[in-house]
């Protein structure tokens, strides 16, 4: 029966179908649904890794054991990932492996907007990209038989569009796939230089073989039209060609976007009288087009910036008329907020009140950033607040310490905020840092950690105790907060940077969308007592808002968190029976 699925449960299904038996992820938009619909089949074994680098070498250790794996994760963990995946291009693999990677052109839930094909480039292993949701199913399962017959790990790339865009799938049945025999085998499988020299000429002749492979591929295929026009391109900037030319004009589809198929490029080329090359991000199927001697257009009209849409096709060929119904211009822009009753807003307003240096991390609490808090000065990478207040620690001395913290949250302190705390331990420096312990990773919309104590599955797993492991570390002044006790954390933020060693503030409290936190009563203002001074409007909190002079709390979202009410000097904030 045919079903309407999103990208990203296609390629669960697909994984399922080819017999797939374990899955290692760690959650990132708009990666996080394939190991979530994943998990919903009892054959595959899944879990939330603490980060990428651990999931791919999961993924690995269930290849080298016989069993096809998979794991899945945004572009940017895939920079986590790639200290693993490169050797794995040496070594190969036993049962297929497959990595699935969702890249976020437009930067719709990230930091930057980087293109994964150059990294099955220079790893030097295949990448297919599909285009909806069907070929997710289908290049899923493919990339399992292209993994155990080319020995090597295989890349799927998908985008955000793709990932979270619906389309018509169908269904078929579940593979049987009897476990590989693990043989012993320390020139494949041990990559000490001696036996790594022998392997890269094999990893080269790999290369050849699935360049061969590609000219004839079905996922890369040639739809005929009017020679006038031909156009090469992939993933969804397929669909959005399409869309505007129908089969008026000849279009090259590539589903392998590395090993490029090197003849029908060239024959592609001859049969048309213009080439133009239509791909999200960078120009690297134009590049190799210009590298071949084919003579084509590419980023002489389209930008290495930002996703495309089919208006943005239409402007580059000049083709009028009005835009798609979704971009049209004078829509009201709603800007990302931390919701009503976050535990990290009395957090961020006690730092921007003491006026503190806040080195960010990856995460909803980089939305400190915003205004009115405007807490958070730096945010680069997962784990980078630690690290980064060390070496700025060091270079700004004592007075730096008594002025400057780190803050991560505990997802992400897991996931690589851990090594940037030793750091701090062993090389010195009297660092004050801020974990935010909201009980799950929130931004990827509410997946366990090793600290929530659930598993991916949600059963009871072990729980990392958070403040044994920093005194593990070497951090002796460790101290738990309520974020929602302003008093307190301001106590607390202004002792730890005084301190003469390093620190760890442990702000604790569960996210308010968590399904069993109860809000307590809303809040009321009472109009009488209000003196208009906005002192309520100064944490950003998406609940009150002002008008006629006066503050009010929106019942509908107030979570009743009171920290509007410890702001107010004339007691105009409180429950509703006492106003």
């Amino acid at each position: 029966m045919k079903k309407l699925m999103i990208g990203n449960e296609a390629v669960a299904l697909g994984l399922y179908e080819a017999g797939c038996a374990v899955v290692s992820s760690y959650p990132g938009t708009p990666s996080t649904e394939i190991t979530e619909y994943a998990a919903k089949y009892d054959e595959i074994y899944c879990e939330w890794a603490p980060n990428e680098k651990v999931a791919l070498e999961v993924a690995y250790g269930a290849s080298l054991g016989g069993r096809r794996a998979a794991c899945a994760m945004k572009h940017v963990g895939l920079n986590v990932a790639a200290d693993p995946l490169f050797t794995l291009s040496y070594t190969g693999v036993n049962a297929g492996l497959v990595i699935c990677v969702a890249d976020d052109p437009g930067m719709h839930s990230s930091q930057n907007e980087q293109d994964s094909r150059h990294y099955a480039i220079a790893a030097k292993v295949p990448m297919l990209e599909p285009a909806d949701s069907a070929e997710c199913r289908d290049y899923a399962a493919l990339a399992f038989e292209l993994s155990e017959r080319f020995d090597t790990p295989v890349l799927l790339r998908l985008c955000t569009r793709v990932s979270h865009s619906q389309s018509i799938v169908e269904p078929g049945g579940r593979h049987g796939f009897a476990p590989r025999e693990y043989i012993k085998n320390p020139k494949k499988n041990i990559m000490m230089p001696a036996f790594a020299r022998l392997r890269h000429p094999l990893v080269e002749a790999r290369m050849d073989s699935l360049a061969e492979y590609a000219e004839t591929s079905p996922m890369n295929r040639v739809e005929a039209g009017d020679s006038e026009l031909g156009i090469i391109t992939s993933g969804t900037s397929y669909q959005y060609v399409k869309e505007i030319f129908g089969d008026s004009i000849s279009i090259l589809k590539l589903g392998m976007v590395h090993p490029l198929p090197e003849r029908l490029l060239r024959e592609f080329a001859t049969s048309v009288k213009r080439v133009v090359v239509i791909e999200e991000l960078d120009p690297v199927i134009e590049n190799r087009c210009r590298a071949l001697g084919i003579r084509v257009v590419g980023k002489q009209l389209f930008s290495s910036v930002g996703e495309f849409s089919q208006d943005t096709i239409k402007k580059a060929f000049g083709i009028g008329g009005e835009p798609c119904p979704d971009t049209k211009p004078g829509l009201p822009e709603r800007l990302p907020v931390m919701c009503a009753g976050c535990p990290h807003r009395g957090i961020f307003y006690t730092l921007a009140k003491n006026k503190v240096t806040v080195l960010g991390d990856i995460g909803c609490y980089t939305l400190g950033a915003a205004q009115p808090l405007g807490a958070i000065d730096s945010v680069l990478c997962m784990g980078a607040s630690v690290s980064g207040l060390h070496g700025f620690n060091k270079a700004g001395g004592r007075e730096s310490e008594r002025r400057t913290v780190a803050v991560i949250g505990d997802s992400t302190f897991i996931h690589s905020g851990i090594t940037g705390l030793i750091n701090i331990a062993y090389n010195g420096t009297n660092s004050t840092v801020i974990i935010l312990d909201n009980s799950i990773t929130g931004m990827t919309g509410h997946q366990h950690n090793p600290l929530s104590g659930y598993n991916l599955k949600g059963d009871p797993a072990t729980k990392i105790d958070l403040e044994a492991l920093c005194r593990a570390i070497g951090i002796r002044r460790v101290r738990v907060v309520d974020p929602h006790d302003l008093e307190t954390c301001d106590k607390a933020l202004k002792e730890e940077l005084e301190a003469e060693e390093p620190s760890v503030i442990i702000a604790r409290r569960p996210c308010a969308l968590l399904k069993y936190v109860k809000a307590r009563p809303a809040k009321k203002v009472n109009p009488d007592a209000c003196r208009g001074c906005r002192a309520c409007m100064k944490l950003g909190c998406p609940a009150i808002s002002f008008s006629d002079k006066k503050a009010k709390v929106d019942a509908t979202l107030c979570s009743g968190c009171e920290l509007c009410g410890q702001l107010c000097k004339f007691d105009a904030i409180g429950d509703v029976d006492t106003i």
